[in-house]
C-alpha cells in the first residue's frame, strides 16, 4: 500500500508504552505512506481515591508538552489538548469539537485528504465522519467494558462506543481469537490480527554477547535465578498473591519487574522483588539475556487478562529464555513452548523445571515457533487486507445521532 494517509487513534500513549501493535505497523505504513498518530484520547479518569490516578495524569501532561513531535521514522504524533471527562454528554461534545479542530487543523498544514482511519479506543467513535476518510478501520485489542480503572467504572457507555464502532467500521481487526471469537456483531468484515514480533531483535538476546545494564547489575550479583517480566506494570493486573506465595517459599528467587508502574504494589516491600523503570525498546534485548526466566504472573481470572494476547509473551520465545505464564487462552495451542502454571505451586514447579531441565533444544524450538511471526509479516497481511477493502464501492459512514451525543 503506497501514497495513502493514516489517521491512527491509539489506545497507547506513543512516547511512555512499550511498543504495541499500533506502535509497530504504523512504523511500516510510514515507509510509503503519510501517518499521523494520535495519542490516547483516555476513555476516562480513575476514581479519586484511585492510586492510578495522580501517575495517569502526570504522565498525559508530559505528553501535552510535546504535542507535536515527528518521530525519527516520520510518523507525526500528536497529544490534543482535551478534557479527560467522556463520560458526561456536555464534556463528550467539548471533547469533539477540540479534537476535531485541532485535527483538521493538522491534516490541512500536512496536507492530508481523505486519510484512512485506523481507530484503536472506542472514544474515538465520534471521529467517524469528520476527516472525509477514505476507510475506517477499527481495532479490538482489549476487552474494553472489563477495565473498570482507565474507564472510570463508565463500562456501558464504553461498551455502547465500541458497538457502534463495529457498525461503522468498514473493517474489524481483532487482537487475539478469544476477542473475535466471542465478537457477535460485524462476524462478515471481521479478521483475526495477531501479535507479532521483532524477531530478530529479541533473538540477539541469545546470540549476541550482552554486558549486563547498569539497573540489573545489582541484582545480578547477587548470584540468584532472575525471573523478569518487562511491559506494563498494573497494580489490577498483576497477581501479587501469587508472587508473595512465591516468595514465602522461594526467597532466593529474584522477580525483575521492568516497566511503568502505574501504582504502588504491596509486593514493593519484599527484598527479592525489583521494579526498574522503563527501558528504551533497544536495550531491552540485554536485559532479557540475562533472565533465568521470562514469566507474566498476572491475574488469570481478571476479564482483562483472560483477553489479552500480550506481545511480550511473543518477545520473551524470541530470546529463547524458558517461558511461565498463567493460564491465558490465547497462549493454549502454545502450550508446547510455553509453560502454563495453573496454581502457585504449579508455578514454583514449572520454575523449577526451567532452571535445572531447559536445553538448548528448548531454546531452539521456542525460536522456530514465532520466528515466522514477524511484524513484516503482519504488517503485508494488514496492507493487502485494507488495499482490498479500498477498491470496495463504499457504504455511508454511520453518522452520529442528531445532536452529535447521547
Amino acid at each position: 500500500m503506497k501514497g495513502r494517509a493514516i489517521l491512527c487513534f491509539g489506545g497507547e500513549d506513543w512516547w511512555y508504552h512499550h511498543p504495541h501493535a499500533n506502535n509497530h505497523l504504523m512504523k511500516r505504513f510510514v515507509r510509503d505512506n503519510q501517518v499521523v498518530f494520535v495519542n490516547s484520547i483516555s476513555m476516562g479518569l480513575p476514581g479519586f481515591g484511585s492510586p492510578e490516578l495522580l501517575p495517569k495524569i502526570r504522565r498525559k501532561l508530559r505528553s501535552y508538552a510535546k504535542y507535536l513531535r515527528r518521530t525519527p521514522e516520520g510518523i507525526w504524533v500528536v497529544t490534543p489538548i482535551l478534557s479527560p471527562f467522556f463520560a458526561h454528554p456536555v464534556w463528550r461534545r467539548i471533547n469533539r469539537w477540540l479534537l476535531v479542530g485541532q485535527l483538521r487543523l493538522l491534516l490541512r498544514w500536512l496536507r492530508i485528504e481523505n486519510p484512512i482511519l485506523w481507530i484503536a479506543i472506542p472514544t474515538a467513535r465520534d471521529m467517524v465522519g469528520q476527516f472525509n476518510e477514505s476507510l475506517v478501520a477499527y481495532h479490538v485489542s482489549d476487552k474494553y467494558d472489563a477495565n473498570m480503572v482507565d474507564t472510570g467504572g463508565h463500562v456501558a457507555l464504553i461498551r455502547r462506543l465500541h458497538e457502534e464502532l463495529i457498525e461503522a467500521a468498514d473493517i474489524v481487526f481483532y487482537h487475539g481469537w478469544k476477542l473475535l471469537a466471542d465478537a457477535q456483531q460485524g462476524r462478515e468484515k471481521s479478521v483475526l490480527l495477531e501479535q507479532a514480533v521483532d524477531f530478530e531483535h529479541f533473538a540477539s538476546a541469545r546470540h549476541k554477547t550482552w554486558n549486563c545494564p547498569l539497573p540489573l547489575a545489582p541484582i545480578k550479583r547477587l548470584g540468584k535465578p532472575i525471573l523478569g517480566f518487562f511491559g506494563a506494570i498494573e497494580r489490577w493486573q498483576i497477581d501479587q498473591a501469587l508472587i508473595e506465595y512465591v516468595c514465602d517459599r522461594r526467597p532466593e528467587w529474584q522477580f525483575v519487574f521492568i516497566g511503568n508502574k502505574t501504582a504502588p504494589l504491596q509486593i514493593e516491600s519484599r527484598p527479592n522483588v525489583h521494579f526498574i523503570p522503563a527501558q528504551p525498546y533497544a536495550d531491552l534485548p540485554a536485559f532479557a539475556a540475562h533472565f533465568d526466566v521470562c514469566i507474566v504472573p498476572k491475574d488469570a481470572t481478571h476479564d482483562i487478562v483472560k483477553y489479552t494476547s500480550a506481545t511480550k509473551v511473543r518477545e520473551y520465545l524470541a530470546t529463547g529464555k524458558p517461558v511461565v505464564i498463567v493460564p491465558i487462552p490465547e497462549f493454549e495451542p502454545m502450550a508446547d513452548v510455553i509453560r502454563i502454571a495453573r496454581t502457585p505451586d504449579d508455578f514454583i514447579w514449572h520454575v523449577e523445571e526451567c532452571l535445572t531441565k531447559d536445553t538448548e533444544t528448548d531454546a531452539d524450538r521456542r525460536q522456530m515457533a514465532v520466528r515466522d511471526k514477524t511484524w513484516d509479516a503482519r504488517f503485508a497481511e494488514v496492507a493487502a487486507l485494507l488495499e482490498q477493502q479500498l477498491t470496495r464501492p463504499r457504504r455511508q459512514a454511520v453518522p452520529l445521532p442528531t445532536d452529535g451525543i447521547r
